[in-house]
């Protein structure tokens, strides 16, 4: 296990670990990693989708609660992920909160406000396309957000997430990660295909040339608020399909009592 490290503490009772920085790194994830044929994969994310399901059943009926938080690239596959995991769920039990740019009622309040409703209750879990790392993230570089503001804002998250599992939820974070070659297939692909062409706007070609500064911002956000009780988990995503047989192991592992 790596060594951990103590942050801010909050007050004499209340503090939080985050992991060394550098524990994980973007530039050392394997983006090789592949899945081979097509007949081994639809088996294998069969008996993971239904592993997860009878977790969610376990959960349900023990009223534990559970939190995923899916970030990534654009066109890394993180509504596949999402897509792959809810597949065979009970329905009653869980819900997928997308995440885009508050609106103005958000606006007047803290940044965090607007994710409270999204909070799961006894026996559900929450999927979050997008969260509250916006802050640290796209609005730190687009500059939606003041240096103050973002800067301050890794304590508040970590304050956030800890209060969560201190009460008992299960929360885990997920990175999808592609390179800049992959990604740019993929945009492309979007545009000639009318089912996928709406995935793609202006938005997503202005942020590919800030790709660098995204990649510093994402960094800084592994090393920040990758924790033992909300660790951040990479996932190789150049292969979707490997992509979203990861995300289902490491949920059922997150599930699992």
């Amino acid at each position: 296990m790596p060594k951990r490290r103590r942050t801010r503490k909050i007050d004499e009772a209340y503090e939080f670990e985050v992991y060394p920085p550098g524990t994980l790194r973007l530039d050392q994830v394997d983006l090789s990693i592949r899945v081979k044929g097509d007949e081994k994969y639809e088996a294998e994310l069969k008996r993971r989708q239904h592993e997860v399901f009878g977790l969610q059943v376990s959960m349900f009926q023990g009223g534990q609660r559970a939190i995923f938080v899916f970030e990534g690239w654009d066109a890394a596959g993180k509504g596949g992920c999402i897509k792959r995991l809810t597949a065979e769920l009970d329905p009653r039990g869980y819900k997928v909160w997308p995440i885009g740019p508050p609106d103005e009622e958000s606006r007047r309040h803290h940044y965090l406000w607007r994710f409270w409703n999204g909070l799961p209750g006894r026996g559900e879990i929450a999927v979050f396309d997008r969260s509250w790392y916006g802050r640290v993230l796209v609005e730190r570089v687009e500059g939606f957000a003041s240096d103050d503001a973002w800067r301050r804002a890794y304590d508040e998250i970590n304050a956030f997430e800890k209060m969560l599992t201190d009460d008992g939820v299960r929360l885990c974070k997920f990175w999808l990660h592609i390179d800049r070659k992959t990604q740019l297939q993929r945009f492309e692909d979007r545009e000639t295909d009318l089912l996928k062409k709406y995935k793609l706007s202006s938005e997503d070609w202005r942020n590919r040339k800030k790709w660098s500064d995204y990649a510093e911002a994402v960094q800084d956000a592994l090393d920040r608020t990758h924790r033992p009780d909300a660790p951040w988990i990479v996932v190789p995503a150049n292969d979707k399909k490997q992509a979203r047989l990861a995300v289902l192991e490491t949920c059922a592992r997150f599930l699992r009592p």
